[in-house]
């Protein structure tokens, strides 16, 4: 199996060695940017397959190059993880609702941090359905990698492809907060339930073209289900 590449995008060097040192022992190779423009030209040439990356940092903010991968097909695959610290909860959100994959804040446990970036490795090669699945005019494509709706392409990152996954090959059941965490992140994974409610609304705002967010509903006091049943209110 090959080595996996962490990219580490921080301003401050003795940070981006100390993670850097940490991840060479782990077995990863890692690359170093130390501001947003650099991180993006390695991002188009060495295609890693982790980006840590810092929020705060002189000219482009890690939110704003966050912003640029997930325009761009080339990259909105790449699973980004926030190291940062701006640890309030407003923050969090901002960040997982922008597109980060994870949101750790400093200071960190370095074996911490590399158990968060194996379980979102894990989660980008978990096993996908192999065919393609259609719901009216919504479709998952797992071999290419895309979806449409109404034959239009519809942009993604890497967690909300995951989760349209499950639930396509779950329709009609309610889940828990707790069993979607379990299941498209993965067991052992400290993640707060919030970030479920996050990723469902980016999800939902991904797939609302032709008013197919409406498949994901919301079940008081239970969870959320993918049905194209029309909800009784």
């Amino acid at each position: 199996m090959s080595k996996k590449t962490i990219l580490v995008v921080d301003d401050e060097p003795a940070i981006r060695d100390m993670i850097s040192t940490a991840l060479d022992v782990t077995g990863f190779d890692c690359l170093q940017a130390e501001n947003a423009q650099q991180a993006h030209a390695m991002i188009i040439d060495e295609h890693p397959d982790l980006v840590l990356l810092d929020w705060m940092m002189p000219g482009t903010s890690g939110i704003e190059l966050i912003r640029r991968l997930q325009r761009d097909e080339l990259t909105n695959s790449i699973p980004v993880i926030m190291l940062t610290a701006k640890a309030a909860e407003d923050n969090m959100v901002q960040g997982l609702e922008v597109g980060a994959d994870d949101y750790i804040t400093k200071p960190f446990s370095p074996r911490a941090l590399i158990a968060r970036i194996n379980a979102v490795l894990r989660r980008t090669e978990a096993e996908l359905p192999q065919e393609p699945i259609e719901v009216d005019q919504l479709r998952f494509d797992p071999i290419s990698h895309r979806v449409t709706v109404a034959d239009q392409p519809v942009t993604m990152g890497p967690t909300e492809f995951r989760l349209l996954s499950f639930f396509l090959t779950h329709q009609e059941r309610v889940y828990s907060r707790d069993q979607i965490l379990d299941h498209v992140w993965g067991g052992n994974v400290y993640m707060d339930e919030r970030t479920v409610d996050v990723h469902i609304r980016r999800l939902r705002k991904a797939i609302s073209l032709e008013g197919h967010d409406r498949f994901i509903q919301t079940v008081r006091g239970a969870g959320y289900r993918f049905s194209t049943k029309v909800v009784e209110e």
